[in-house]
């Protein structure tokens, strides 16, 4: 076969020689006669390539939807791939041709050279053999393939939207392959090798202006697709390099497999951190204790307090996954009820399930004030049920629903538990009077915060005027602003601790419990320590914290605006000259503050001091009502069952 392509091919580069008078300019010729016959193969090519780029938004979506499932992921695409008639393997047509045309020309230049003519000696040289000036070759060959390469990455449809690892693969085999071919074939073949890949350039461009990719391609589109694709896969990327093993990977693979294994599973909590089951604490101590249910509580932090739990709590079943499985999980998810705090559910990397379509998608609230201006315009949207802390947040709900027209929720009248427990921790603690009155201050981590705006101002009216402050930073600022925070702590090391406590430890909240006034901006501390000890706050109106720019469509004041000053008192921070006067009126007159924030407590928490058995009532109805196959709750003793499910 090769000697009659060798013998096809002489029948080319002999009148292109006899034409020009040098074998260089009829190798030349050849290669360039050869991309014109085989032109309509590249356009073939370029039109393959568009369907391709054409799919990577589906593409995209679909690794965003089935993410980590491999085997779907591949099922799905197979699918598409078929659908829309994309040829996976053929780009490699094209390299397989030159390589066929690379073999036929070997007895073409083997005829050149045994001619003995002049001139052509260095054609049939072999670089790895003869070295010396034949070295040149393997040199043009690989920055012929390097040129390829870029200009491929800027002008091939394809190409240009791989990932960087695409990119480099391909290039990387082109450019091997070139080094290869120059070090091991004759000079005579390696030139054409040069100018084959130099050429591909131009025949590249031509397509573009035969078939142009942007009449077929939605760029817009795409790019919307890669990066929410790209966010997950930020999401779950570590810290570690990638050569660094994972110790926690063994641990989550095996959680994860111990998870579906279980079969019939009725109720599923997730949670962020160890932190957050104290949201769930009340929920989930009364189902331990009044049902037979058992609790698959995921988390994805590996010392999650919950593991210590569960061995005293056999019906409590943790798992620990990390986040690349978490979002595998949540997609194929078989649960008949899952209750979690967290936002955006479906919107980003966490999804609904794609194996079950009738789970009952719980929130959890982890605050008691606003939900259409501290959480994204689309934090509640693909839940089935809101617990609401109070009425306040019920209205919020309805208010979004209609205003963004958005699907009708079941928002069950539930409370807060973390308000009933830290209430009887404090009716438990001795209340003595402070010597010197203790004030609190423990500001958001938000933009132009109190520690960015006026911590200097605030501190020189309080220290010396005999007040006891205790300065508590979020711990999102200390995290995120370390030098800053430090430089703070620097300027006010010298102060006497009689005066000023900073405090570093946020694991507790004694010094909340036992301050007299708390200052604050946009914290949601306000609310956990002005309804727990029944004292004021006093707030410094910095910059509000506002999550959802499109807050004032729903047409409710947010409760964080409305409560400060029923609660409270608010100040300027450009003018703090009544700090004083407030904090001493507000110790001064705690008797008159107390039956003023109890009367506006009661009326804003639901089942106060029962928020727990609510909560937990409501979850054992639903899950009841999976089981049973009908749409029944819990009648409960504190107003639950199904109130809110169907009144606006």
């Amino acid at each position: 076969m090769f000697e009659a392509l060798a013998n096809f091919f002489s029948l080319i580069v002999q009148p292109a020689y006899d034409l020009t008078g040098s074998w260089w300019a009829a190798i030349f010729l050849f290669t360039l006669f050869s991309k014109v016959i085989l032109m309509p193969l590249s356009v073939w090519c370029q039109k393959n390539s568009i369907v391709m780029v054409q799919l990577m938004p589906e593409l995209f979506r679909i690794k965003c939807r089935y993410y980590g499932d491999r085997e779907t992921i591949e099922e799905k695409q197979n699918e598409l791939y078929h659908e829309k008639h994309y040829h996976a393997l053929l780009s490699l047509i094209p390299l397989a041709i030159q390589v066929v045309i690379l073999f036929g020309l070997v007895d073409v230049i083997h005829s050149i050279t045994d001619s003995g003519a002049p001139g052509t000696e260095f054609l049939g040289l072999v670089p790895i053999e003869n070295g010396g000036a034949s070295l040149v070759m393997p040199l043009l060959a690989g920055l012929s393939a390097v040129i390829m390469g870029w200009a491929s990455n800027h002008i091939n449809p394809l190409q240009r939207e791989q990932s960087r690892a695409e990119k480099n693969m391909t290039n990387g085999l082109s450019i091997a392959l070139s080094l290869f071919l120059g070090f091991y074939v004759v000079c005579g073949m390696a030139f054409y090798w040069v100018c084959s890949n130099l050429l591909s350039i131009v025949v590249q461009v031509l397509c573009n202006v035969i078939v142009k990719p942007r009449d077929y391609i939605d760029y817009e589109d795409l790019n919307a697709a890669r990066d929410e694709f790209n966010a997950i896969e930020e999401a779950t990327k570590g810290d570690r390099k990638w050569y660094q093993p994972d110790p926690l990977a063994r641990r989550a693979k095996a959680d994860y497999k111990r998870f579906f294994k279980v079969d019939g599973k009725h109720l599923v909590f997730y949670s962020e951190s160890s932190g957050f089951y104290k949201y769930f604490r009340g929920a989930i101590e009364w189902l331990l204790n009044n049902s037979d249910v058992r609790i698959h509580y995921l988390t994805s932090d590996p010392n999650d307090q919950v593991f210590d739990i569960a061995k005293r709590e056999p019906r409590l079943i943790p798992y620990f996954l990390d986040q690349k499985r978490l979002i595998t999980l949540m997609m194929k998810m078989d649960a008949d009820v899952v209750v979690t705090s967290l936002g955006a559910l479906d919107v980003y990397y966490i999804k609904r399930s794609y194996i079950r379509k009738d789970i009952e998608y719980i929130y959890m609230c982890h605050h008691m004030t606003s939900m259409h201006m501290t959480g994204t315009k689309q934090e509640y949207d693909n839940y089935d049920t809101i617990m609401c802390v109070g009425p306040h947040q019920k209205a919020e709900i309805r208010g979004m629903e209609k205003a963004y027209h958005t699907q009708k929720k079941k928002v069950p009248e539930i409370g807060y538990d973390l308000l009933d427990r830290e209430m009887a921790d404090y009716e438990k603690m001795p209340h003595e009077k402070h010597e010197r009155p203790i004030i609190l201050i423990a500001p958001s981590w938000n933009t132009d915060n109190i520690l960015d705006t006026c911590i200097d101002d605030m501190l020189s009216r309080l220290l010396g005027h005999g007040y006891h402050v205790i300065l508590r930073p979020h711990p999102e600022y200390v995290k995120r602003y370390r030098p800053r925070w430090e430089a703070l702590v620097e300027r006010y090391s010298k102060v006497s601790p009689d005066e000023l406590t900073i405090e570093a430890d946020f694991s507790g909240h004694g010094s909340i419990l036992e301050s007299d006034v708390l200052v604050t901006d946009w914290s949601t501390i306000a609310e956990e320590f002005s309804f727990t000890t029944l004292k004021p706050s006093l707030f410094i109106d910095t910059p509000m914290k506002v999550i959802n720019p499109d807050y004032e469509q729903v047409g409710i004041t947010p409760t964080d605006i409305t409560l400060r000053n029923q609660i409270g008192h608010s100040l300027d921070p450009k003018d703090l000259s009544e700090l004083e006067d407030v904090i001493d009126d507000m110790v001064t007159n705690s008797s008159s503050w107390n039956d003023r924030i109890r009367q506006i407590r009661d009326g804003f928490i639901y089942n106060l001091g029962h928020g727990g058995e609510a909560a937990g009532e409501y979850i054992l109805g639903e899950v009841l009502a999976k089981q049973e196959g009908k749409d029944i709750t819990a009648a409960g003793a504190f107003g639950t069952g199904n109130q809110g499910d169907n009144d606006d």
